[in-house]
């Protein structure tokens, strides 16, 4: 299906989301948000993907929040329906964000709901909403304490800082910092050193890790054996095991 304001595209088990409004900054509009909801909902459903890369177009901004946001008198019902974190979190396969701009506000909580970060070494990092007099409503005081730790996820929301690249590699908000004309491609090798990889154990890693956040450990360690003990049962996993003693690349098929 053809797509106006992303650009959507699947090669070698890998899906390829661009958020295609430059001239809006790729801010996120109801178009946008519809088109991504059917996007993250047919991935799940596509057995042949195992990774998903999400930038955004241009070269200035990854996506610098809602249109909405800041307008007055908008429902709490209508931001929801733009909530693009919530579904780009209920993906169930690795999702890198290429932050290739500036993310900020619900670009930015966009970010924070995909499984790994790389940016460009221009790129910049706020959640500003309570310079609006309200606060990040998509994820924003959850994920980025979980992943910064409270203290500074609590500095960059109260003051609506905006941090640079560099700064934001140092507090744990991207994992690496690339050259601009760099990133496509550092997303791309990353991405395909996964695709090469069991697509099944992919998904029960990402739910181990997510769900095993809000579990004891104790239950944690649980829910990771199950999910080991019915990796037991695929046939990727007797591929796997195949592979090995023939001493070949295994050629899974995510069953």
């Amino acid at each position: 299906m053809a797509y106006t304001s992303v650009i959507y595209a699947r090669k070698n088990h890998l899906a390829h989301i661009t958020l295609n409004r430059p001239e809006a900054d790729n801010a996120i509009n109801l178009e946008l948000a519809q088109e991504m909801e059917e996007i993250c909902l047919g991935i799940n459903q596509d057995d042949d993907i195992y990774a998903v890369i999400i930038i955004g177009a241009g070269d200035r901004t990854f996506c610098r929040g809602s249109e909405q946001e800041d307008k007055p008198g908008v429902s709490p019902l209508a931001l929801e329906k733009m909530n693009v974190a919530r579904f780009v979190a209920g993906i169930d396969r690795p999702v890198i964000a290429a932050i290739n701009g500036d993310a900020l506000g619900e670009g930015l909580e966009l970010a924070l709901s995909c499984d790994i970060r790389l940016a460009s070494d221009r790129a910049r990092f706020a959640l500003p909403q309570v310079a609006s007099g309200v606060i990040p409503m998509n994820g924003g005081t959850q994920r980025l304490p979980r992943l910064i730790g409270r203290g500074k996820a609590l500095e960059l929301v109260f003051t609506a800082e905006m941090i640079g690249a560099e700064e934001a590699l140092e507090i744990g908000l991207v994992s690496k910092v690339v050259p601009r004309e760099k990133l496509s491609e550092e997303a791309e090798t990353l991405a395909g050193n996964m695709t090469g990889k069991g697509p099944i154990a992919l998904r029960y890693v990402k739910e181990a890790v997510n769900k095993g956040m809000d579990l004891s450990l104790e239950q944690g360690l649980r829910l990771e054996a199950d999910l080991y003990l019915l990796l037991h049962t695929t046939a990727d996993r007797t591929e796997g095991i195949r592979a090995f003693l023939e001493k070949r690349p295994p050629k899974f098929e995510g069953r």
